[in-house]
């Protein structure tokens, strides 16, 4: 990805997580990325263009914290994995925050606009690329099956964290007891 492409995707994330959707113009996202007006519209021609270019570059985002994150996990350990997934959790409703709402943004968004709903499944199939083997090293039974389970959770555990957020918040319990739960005989 091209540094200037990145910085108007990155721009754009801003622009949804802090003031939503409906922001979410090529002029605001210009302004966010300090370049002139224009640039977002010669990159991106339409809203739609933006929108699916913005919702690849969340699941980039997303993708490379799991792979620094699990980057040294165990094989097959559910507790790792669960600590892993804790982490992950804690640090897209805190320090990446904004990622986060900006993907809740354009889920809503795409809930009353069916056009945006194929940027979505692909960027679950993208994820289940990494997250059903992983599963299934872990001893899941169902792993397709098991793994939206788990985004459901993990969807979940974002949204109540980020709309009323808890100081005992223990996304690390939840995780664990799902994936143990998974395996034969869990």
């Amino acid at each position: 990805m091209t540094d200037r492409r990145q910085l108007l995707l990155d721009a754009a994330i801003r622009v949804l997580g802090t003031r939503g959707p409906r922001h979410l113009t090529h002029r605001a996202v210009d302004a966010e990325a300090g370049l002139a007006e224009g640039s977002a519209s010669n990159r991106f021609r339409t809203r739609e263009a933006l929108v699916d270019a913005v919702f690849a570059r969340l699941v980039e985002v997303e993708t490379q914290a799991w792979q620094r994150l699990a980057a040294d996990l165990p094989p097959g350990d559910v507790d790792a994995t669960a600590r892993v997934l804790g982490r992950l959790i804690r640090e897209f409703t805190t320090g990446r925050r904004v990622v986060t709402l900006a993907r809740y943004a354009l889920f809503v968004e795409a809930a009353v606009r069916p056009e945006l709903r194929p940027a979505i499944e692909a960027g679950r199939a993208r994820l289940a690329e990494w997250g059903e083997p992983l599963l299934a090293a872990l001893g899941a039974t169902d792993p397709p099956a098991h793994f939206r389970m788990l985004l459901a959770l993990v969807d979940g555990l974002f949204g109540n964290q980020l709309a009323a957020p808890e100081d005992t918040f223990d996304p690390e319990s939840a995780v664990a007891t799902l994936l143990h739960g998974f395996r034969a005989g869990g």
